[in-house]
């Protein structure tokens, strides 16, 4: 839902201001337009998508300090033009830096996939060539055979990171999104034991369909999250699950590397994964995944064959 901080709209009713912020900056921001094209926009609260391309020139790294966000905004929504038609959205952001991923972060996956809880975060990295669009195909890599969906919350850096305390973490964070961190399972686990290698094909990483600024969350570690395949309900769960919550993630990380604006944070997976069932069931080309987290909206894709 998005917040006109100039008119004082009050459309506020199911995300709320997160506790010990000094201010609010209520926006859901997105991308849309054909791949390579895309414009900036912003969606208001009756779901309709407003061109700020008249405004900014694409929603960067650049835009997701406090300070630019609230500038977006304060911009009277009867000026920002609506968008026609039904638009393709992209990656809700442009020029992401890198792609940090958490390992075996919900108690049940773990139990699932067999293997003991991480006593720190379980740290890898996926391949920034893997980003696609939240309604964009994934491509079944050549010589993949175990196609895995993850359903996951995404954090956005907005600020600088470099050793900060957790009671420190939201003030660096921009805000939120859905990510579906596909995963080769042959490639992550018997070319190597490469998690990196099974997770980076290309299209390996939808993202959106939104950036939901961070005080539109109330609580970030308790929103549910699922995934459906064909339209079977596969994972159901909920963040407070988390081995490590957002604080301990972020604020672990800047400890290893710095973290900047534009650098996202896929959080982990609840239990439901094709590898995790009993035979596993692993995608294949034509299946159609649904993956979505509480108030941050869903991704739809249909896995393709090879090119």
């Amino acid at each position: 839902m998005f917040l006109n901080k100039l008119v004082e709209v009050a459309v506020i009713s199911v995300f709320l201001t997160l506790a010990g912020l000094a201010s609010a900056t209520e926006l859901r921001l997105v991308r849309f337009g054909p791949i390579g094209e895309e414009k900036p926009g912003l969606i208001d609260d009756q779901n309709q998508i407003h061109d700020l391309s008249a405004f900014i020139e694409d929603i960067t790294p650049d835009q997701l300090s406090d300070e630019a966000l609230e500038e977006i905004a304060e911009i009277p929504l009867d000026q920002i033009p609506v968008v026609p038609g039904d638009p393709r959205l992209g990656i809700p952001l442009a020029g992401i830096g890198k792609i940090v991923a958490i390992g075996f972060n919900y108690v049940n996956h773990a139990a699932e996939m067999a293997v003991d809880l991480p006593s720190e975060p379980l740290v890898f990295m996926k391949a920034t060539s893997a980003l696609t669009g939240p309604f964009d195909n994934v491509i079944q890599p050549r010589n993949g055979h175990k196609l895995d969906y993850e359903s996951e919350l995404v954090v956005v850096i907005g600020r600088k990171a470099q050793y900060i305390g957790e009671d420190e973490v939201f003030d660096h964070i921009a805000g939120f999104t859905v990510g579906h961190d596909v995963s080769e399972r042959a490639f992550q686990r018997e070319r190597g034991g490469q998690f990196t290698k099974g997770k980076s094909g290309d299209t390996f990483a939808p993202v959106g369909p939104y950036l939901v600024t961070r005080d539109m969350i109330k609580d970030v570690q308790n929103l549910s999250i699922w995934s459906e395949v064909n339209g079977e309900k596969r994972q159901q769960g909920n963040t407070t699950d988390m081995v490590f919550g957002v604080k301990e993630i972020v604020s672990h990380l800047s400890q290893f590397m710095t973290l900047n604006p534009g650098d996202i944070i896929f959080t982990g997976t609840p239990a439901g994964v094709g590898d995790g069932m009993e035979p596993p069931v692993y995608l294949s080309p034509g299946d159609v995944v649904r993956i979505g987290v509480e108030g941050l909206g869903f991704q739809r894709q249909t896995i393709q064959r090879p090119l």
